[in-house]
Parts: structure tokens; sequence; C-alpha cells
């Protein structure tokens, strides 16, 4: 069986966002003036605001502004992964998958890169996408969902799941790739994701 790693990749630039006082520490972020966007992002994260969480994860995580520290980096996304944010939702899932700060948990990595796909997050659908494909993590191995998800993510623009459905399209029917684009087709942003397809499960 092929291992998966999931690798977090983080956009450094961030977008979204127009709370007032985020567009600040978010600019002054992206300027690397972290001491900035920390006096600006950090009162806001406590506040609740879940891009300032998410920022101020992502300052933890990768210790700009701050020492690094993952156990932060996760206290801080899981706040915004609850309160929906895709990108927080994301890294949640991609630290239960890899053990990160919290005990390994694939059960729940797949819940938050589910809900983050749901949201549209290319990361988090190529990232369910493989899983589908590999039979890992509890998820069902299904080719035609694989390679919706991987559609999904590439028409966001991910270049790795370009690359993974071009692989598996070698693999599989013709029927099966037509069902895997009428499913991407059909599907719609902020609706559940399939768990199985007509022709790719067994």
């Amino acid at each position: 069986m092929k291992k998966i790693t999931v690798a977090i990749l983080f956009a450094l630039g961030l977008h979204g966002a127009a709370q007032a006082g985020f567009p600040e520490g978010a600019s002054a972020y992206n300027a690397r003036n972290y001491a900035l966007a920390m006096k600006e992002i950090a009162p806001l994260a406590r506040a609740g605001n879940p891009d300032a969480q998410h920022l101020l994860g992502l300052m933890y995580y990768m210790g700009r502004g701050v020492t690094r520290d993952y156990k932060q980096a996760f206290a801080w996304h899981i706040k915004a992964a609850q309160q929906g944010k895709a990108d927080a939702q994301y890294v949640v899932g991609a630290m239960y998958y890899t053990g990160n700060a919290v005990p390994q948990d694939q059960k729940h990595a797949v819940t938050w890169f589910r809900k983050a796909a749901e949201q549209g997050h290319a990361e988090a659908q190529h990232a369910l996408g493989l899983m589908y494909r590999y039979h890992v993590a509890g998820v069902p191995g299904d080719p035609v969902i694989a390679y919706m998800l991987m559609n999904l993510a590439a028409a966001s623009g991910n270049q790795n799941a370009i690359n993974q459905r071009a692989a598996m399209a070698k693999q599989m029917s013709q029927g099966q790739i037509e069902e895997a684009q009428a499913l991407s087709r059909t599907w719609k942003v902020g609706t559940s994701l399939p768990g199985q397809s007509k022709t790719g499960g067994g």
C-alpha cells in the first residue's frame, strides 16, 4: 500500500477578510512586518475573529514574529476551524493526519479535510482525493470520487491535482471518467460531497 504524505502548503499571501483591523494586520504580515501584524491580529483573534485566528495560528506554525509553537498553532487554528474557516480546517486536518502537536487521528483528519473540501478548498480536495485513490485513513477506495475531487482541485489551479488526475485517467474506464466528470459538474460549493460512486467502488 502506498503511503500518503500530506504536506501542509500554506499560501503566504492572505486573501479575503474585510473586517475592521484585519486588513492592516494582513498587510503587515505580507510585508513581513510581523511585530505590527501581531499587534493588529492578536486582539482580533482573542475577540473571536476566525480570519485573525487563522493568521495568528499560521504565525505560530511558521515561527514568524513569535517563537514557533505548534501547540499554539493548533489551538488558534481549531478555534477558526470550528467557526467554518476553510483554510484553518485544512490545517487542522493536516495536523491530525501527521500527528503534529496533537495525537495522530486519521478519522479526525478526514473529517476536517472534508469540511474544508466542501467549501471549495483546493488543497483539502486534493488531500481527500488522495485518500480515496489509495484507500487510506478509513476512506473507501473509489477512483471515481478521487478523480472528481482532483477535478475540483484542478479547476482551482492545484498542479498536484492536475498531475494526479492525469495519472488516474490511465487506470480508469471511460464510464468511470464520465461519472467523475458528471459528479464534478453537478456538485456545488457548500453542499456535501458524495461518499461513493456507482462505478468506482469495490
